[in-house]
């Protein structure tokens, strides 16, 4: 990410949210992304994802620059090389976690049996595989999302608050669980949170600050 740039209109003002923000994340790398409420942060990591587009500057996943891309260039980035995961679980109701799993693979033409049931086993939810989403609790479900985007073994996955909804003990747990399964396909991480603790457990840690790297 290079000097980026971006603002909102809100109630007839123009609110400037990045201020040139600029960072670099190699493979395999982890780094948490931190801040007040407002800072910028999820607005980041959408212009990351190609979710939203920037005003000025540039995102380059790869050689690939996401500001270039249009709408469908930036949805085919999402299903083939970048991963999201929301504080918000966004499982399909009607699929069973086995299926709930295996969904982004299958889109991006990257289902592999094989990895998929080794997620479900590393993920301890092989016996649950049948079930639906509203028969798991939250901290299972966060885990069923985290295993459905590693699926598709992405190079770069992007998680905004993804243990937002978890109590503290089980959110440590799962975002232990996504650093292994991270190391193991080798892609970058790129975490927002609010929890310092959570934060300390990436290999970096970037601040935000009313749009700018503090």
């Amino acid at each position: 990410m290079r000097d980026l740039q971006k603002s909102y209109v809100s109630a007839g003002q123009t609110v400037q949210v990045l201020k040139g923000v600029s960072l670099d994340l190699a493979g395999a790398e982890t780094l948490a992304l931190t801040g007040e409420s407002g800072s910028g942060k999820s607005t980041l990591l959408h212009l990351a994802a190609g979710l939203d587009v920037v005003d000025a500057g540039d995102v380059f996943v790869g050689e690939t620059n996401v500001g270039k891309l249009n709408e469908a260039g930036r949805a085919h980035l999402r299903r083939d090389v970048v991963g999201v995961i929301f504080q918000q679980f966004n499982l399909i109701p009607s699929l069973t976690v086995e299926a709930n799993i295996a969904f982004h693979a299958r889109l991006a033409g990257k289902y592999d049996a094989d990895w998929c049931k080794r997620l479900a086993d590393r993920i301890g939810l092989t016996e649950q595989l049948g079930k639906y989403p509203e028969q798991l609790s939250g901290g299972q479900q966060q885990r069923v999302a985290i295993a459905r985007t590693l699926a598709a073994k992405p190079a770069l996955v992007l998680a905004d608050e993804p243990t937002g909804n978890l109590d503290e003990e089980t959110a440590a747990q799962v975002i232990a669980l996504m650093l292994e399964l991270v190391s193991e396909t080798g892609a970058a991480l790129l975490m927002v949170t609010h929890s310092s603790a959570l934060a300390a457990m990436l290999d970096r840690r970037l601040h935000l600050r009313a749009g700018q790297v503090a």
